[in-house]
């Protein structure tokens, strides 16, 4: 979002990859599988911090439809206004907020033993939101540092965030 675009697929830029560098020091188990998005920025990420990830297409980036690419200024007021305030709303024709949680919590719900994914701030808040079992009006509130680390946990039928 630095340039003020809905997400494409683009690659990492030089401020991201001197971010990724300096994180590479994440330590994981041996037993943790390591996934990361299909866009390019997210499997980049993903090398650049020493993972051999496999793409997983539920840690895609919310589908933003016919905005895909699109500057921020170029978008219809009105319908960002209702995209925005609506989480069932897709007025880009791609998906809504409310479906990019359903698919995350199916990721989530299919996850067996340890692992790291690298993603998306979209994908990380719907997963906040489903892990909270809070209404997906709350999507446009959590913010989502680059580079930063959100650790989950599932325990005894229930998933735990830990901060």
């Amino acid at each position: 979002m630095s340039a003020a675009r809905f997400p494409a697929d683009e690659p990492v830029n030089d401020i991201g990859r001197r971010q990724a560098e300096a994180a590479a020091r994440l330590a994981i188990r041996n037993n943790t599988s390591q996934l990361a998005g299909p866009e390019r920025r997210a499997r980049q990420t993903a090398e650049l911090l020493g993972f051999n990830a496999t793409t997983e297409p539920r840690l895609a980036d919310i589908d933003c439809g016919r905005w895909r690419g699109a500057a921020l200024e170029s978008v219809d007021p009105e319908e960002l206004t209702a995209w925005l305030t609506d989480a069932a709303a897709a007025p880009h024709g791609g998906e809504s907020i409310v479906d990019l949680i359903d698919r995350v919590a199916g990721w989530l719900a299919s996850l067996a033993g340890n692992a790291v994914a690298v993603t998306h701030p979209a994908v990380i808040r719907a997963a906040i939101l489903v892990v909270l079992d809070v209404s997906p009006n709350s999507f446009w509130r959590i913010d989502i540092a680059p580079l930063s680390r959100t650790v989950m946990h599932y325990r005894s039928g229930r998933w735990t965030l830990r901060l």
